[in-house]
């Protein structure tokens, strides 16, 4: 309310001409854009300081050579445990703000909510991410950065009172000048914002984000220069026969992106299901059980980019690499799916690198004089992977290619990236961002109205005070029923109160002119034994679409465990006016 209020102090102090052109006309968003990309800039700024604050509380400064020194080996355990129980709290008391990568809930937000998005997000996000980066969790920054940024551009639209379609556009500024502050990627932010975040390219979009991620760039200039986040090597393809290699490395790269989605959502499953303890606890948990592994490979803990900058250069040994490919899978599913806070862009980057240095030693020893070396399928690699995981070969294609530097290889990438992807669409619609959004029914490719439908379940509006007809009551008595409900259709049960068919008023109007029946036949005789039934966890679009199946008005919802036991009615008109009610609720939002 206090935003709506300043918004209406401007108008009224400001003048309605000039108020009009700021906020209501096509150039306000250019404007609004670059100042998103700026605020977002700084704070992207300062989410990396925050990092390195509780970096050094935790390590006491000695994070960067953990890999060649020796801290106490339960330190090692306790240090990402102790972070585990500071972000506890706050990932479950706000799960939407600061669990996860983030990236996801700026999605749903975009489909379900036209964009708006707390503005407590800005700072709770940035302290459980900071906190979690800090103590070691093997996560990135990119994800929870995105939704600051996001959250950022969504203020704004907030505090100005925007229309839903411009607020979206905000927060897609926001998310662009997220990756382009963190990598130093104008374009790549860009790409980003609209391939993944958006899912759409239009010219009055373009606009205002491309003019975000400069701004957001700019700041990051200020503070950095314009160094690339990895220097690497100069790199050339040595034969175009290397290619062929380059495509085997690509359709590797699918595989693996799948195996990492599917292990971070099973483990996600697995400590949300099976885990029997306080949810508060479980960040804690999955820190004892990263840190243990830590022990052994230390190089897991936080986003890895100085590990990746040492298998760009050929400095990994490829045995190592090997299996840091799975533990670093392992770790980054154990850390966000114990409710951890943090991206998974930089683990996929890290993954994509020791995979490439494995397979470039390889092929390297078996072919050297027309094989680059190992650092260039390092390079390729990690674009290939993240590209796949996200489904978005375009994207990381240019923020390699901004990130590094280096032209002579993006043949190669594009290759890669191309054919890793396939392989991943191939094998799964849903990308590690939108794998959970489809759990929840959310389908970002087919628009607001069904995300709204998808999102909403059965058991949340199912009507629990239903009557039933024993199977052997007479056809008067039956009619003495109907006549005193308002119910359309009935469940006939047996006499262990099972579901033995269902019975509607079409079927009472075939005998009901019938004289000679009327005293012979009894409910279970008139009853469709032949049932379209729901479960409680059924999502609105498939009640519709089973209501469409058979046309009827009322189904009955079923126990999962036991189907013919009936726990309630659901009728189309609640259906239909429970959407209405959740459109009007989020237009209001």
């Amino acid at each position: 309310m206090i935003w709506k209020n300043i918004a209406k102090f401007l108008k009224k102090n400001i003048g309605s001409p000039l108020y009009r052109f700021l906020i209501e006309k096509d150039p306000n968003m250019i404007i609004l854009g670059g100042v998103v990309g700026v605020c977002t800039g700084f704070g992207a700024e300062f989410f990396r300081l925050l990092i390195l604050f509780f970096r050094d509380i935790f390590f006491i400064g000695r994070f960067e050579v953990l890999n060649t020194t020796s801290l106490s080996w339960y330190l090692i355990i306790l240090i990402p445990m102790a972070g585990g129980l500071l972000i506890g709290p706050l990932t479950y008391f706000f799960p939407a703000e600061a669990k996860g990568d983030g990236i996801p809930e700026v999605m749903r937000s975009i489909v379900l909510k036209n964009g708006v998005i707390k503005k407590r997000t800005i700072f709770l996000r940035s302290l459980a991410s900071a906190v979690c980066l800090g103590s070691g969790g093997s996560a990135g920054r990119e994800g929870p950065i995105v939704q600051i940024g996001s959250a950022i551009g969504s203020t704004f639209g907030q505090l100005f009172n925007i229309s839903a379609e411009r607020m979206k556009i905000l927060v897609g500024c926001g998310a662009a000048g997220g990756i382009a502050a963190i990598f130093n990627a104008p374009l790549g932010g860009v790409l980003f914002s609209m391939e993944i975040v958006m899912g759409e390219f239009t010219i009055s979009t373009f606009t205002p984000i491309i003019v975000s991620s400069v701004a957001a760039t700019a700041i990051s200039h200020a503070f950095h220069a314009n160094n690339p986040e990895f220097l690497v090597p100069a790199y050339q393809i040595i034969s175009y026969w290397e290619i062929i290699f380059y495509i085997i490395l690509g359709l590797l790269s699918g595989l693996i992106a799948r195996f990492f989605v599917v292990t971070l959502y099973k483990f996600e499953d697995f400590f949300e299901k099976k885990v029997k303890i306080h949810p508060i606890l479980k960040p804690a948990l999955g820190g004892f059980v990263l840190g243990c592994l830590a022990i052994f490979f230390p190089q897991i803990l936080g986003n890895g980019y100085e590990n990746i900058r040492q298998a760009l250069y050929g400095h990994v040994v490829w045995y190592i690499a090997f299996f840091l490919i799975f533990v670093k899978i392992l770790a980054t599913s154990i850390t966000l799916g114990s409710g951890g806070s943090g991206g998974i862009f930089a683990p996929s980057l890290f993954v994509g690198s020791v995979l490439g240095s494995v397979f470039g030693s390889l092929v390297h020893f078996l072919f050297p004089a027309i094989t680059a070396t190992k650092g260039a399928y390092a390079l390729v690699g990690m674009g290939a992977v993240f590209a796949a995981a996200a489904h978005a070969p375009m994207t990381n294609i240019l923020i390699l290619f901004e990130i590094t530097n280096e032209y002579q290889i993006i043949v190669p990438i594009m290759v890669s990236c191309i054919i890793s992807t396939s392989i991943a669409r191939y094998l799964s619609p849903d990308s590690i961002y939108t794998w959970n959004l489809r759990k929840l029914g959310i389908n970002i490719h087919k628009g607001r109205e069904v995300s709204i439908m998808g999102s909403l379940k059965v058991s949340g509006i199912v009507n629990k005070n239903f009557e039933v007809i024993s199977e052997n009551t007479s056809f008067r008595k039956i009619l003495n029923i109907i006549s005193n409900s308002k119910n359309w259709n009935f469940p006939v049960v047996n006499s262990n109160n099972r579901m033995v068919g269902i019975l509607s008023l079409a079927n009472i109007r075939e005998v009901m002119f019938e004289e000679g029946l009327k005293g012979l036949v009894v409910a279970k005789d008139l009853a469709t034994t032949d049932v379209v039934s729901l479960f409680p966890k059924n999502n609105l679009n498939e009640a519709l679409e089973k209501f469409a199946s058979i046309g009827a008005t009322q189904l009955p919802v079923v126990d999962p465990e036991k189907p013919d036991r009936v726990i309630g009615m659901l009728s189309r008109g609640d259906v239909i006016s429970t959407y209405n009610k959740k459109v009007q609720i989020t237009n209001v939002q």
